[in-house]
């Protein structure tokens, strides 16, 4: 009963003020609390998409990853190999004599006779050691040359053959050959312990 006078006492003119107070306090909320709501969902879209970036960046790490390892694997078997391939020695001369002792055991396994042998040339550049070993032969088979050339092919540290030339004379063959070996340069080798230390 009371309910029902209240209601009757708000005259159309109030209850059009009433509806008009209400419609100014939607707009002021809908106009202060969208840009809020939209302001927090942008926000949240940019984090949504900033994870995915993150998550798509992880996924190209884990996948490069393997092939990163692949790589690290093949430059370590390849410096091992190209470690291989050179000769060691405390000195040059030590170094040149090596490469004399690794021609002359190939020319011995090979059945040729060494008759002359020049002093090595050496080239030290950039790091690296090149020495030049140039030497004079003779065979009664010219096969043995063959044999010869693949020892010092297959020959590990690696024998590389810069010149060769090849004579016959009655029953012999006698000929000359260059060989190439390399090395680390002395002061390469020292900076570089000197390094690792």
């Amino acid at each position: 009963m009371q309910l029902s006078r209240i209601t009757m006492r708000i005259s159309k003119r109030e209850r059009n003020i009433l509806l008009l107070a209400a419609v100014i306090v939607l707009l002021f909320v809908s106009t202060s609390l969208f840009p809020a709501i939209q302001s927090f969902y942008d926000e949240r879209e940019a984090n949504i998409e900033s994870l995915q970036l993150n998550i798509e960046r992880e996924r190209r790490l884990i996948a490069n990853t393997a092939s990163w390892r692949e790589r690290r694997v093949e430059a370590v078997t390849l410096a091992g190999n190209l470690e291989a391939q050179m000769f060691s020695g405390g000195t040059i001369p030590i170094i040149e004599a090596n490469i004399q002792r690794a021609i002359s055991q190939h020319a011995r396994d090979s059945d040729i006779t060494v008759s002359s042998t020049r002093l090595a040339e050496r080239l030290d550049t950039q790091g690296w050691l090149l020495i030049s070993q140039e030497m004079s032969f003779r065979t009664l088979d010219d096969g043995n040359t063959i044999r010869f050339l693949q020892l010092l092919e297959n020959s590990a540290p690696r024998l590389w053959v810069s010149d060769f030339s090849l004579s016959r004379s009655r029953n012999q063959y006698s000929g000359s050959i260059t060989v190439v070996g390399f090395a680390r340069s002395l002061i390469a080798t020292t900076e570089q312990s000197a390094t690792n230390l």
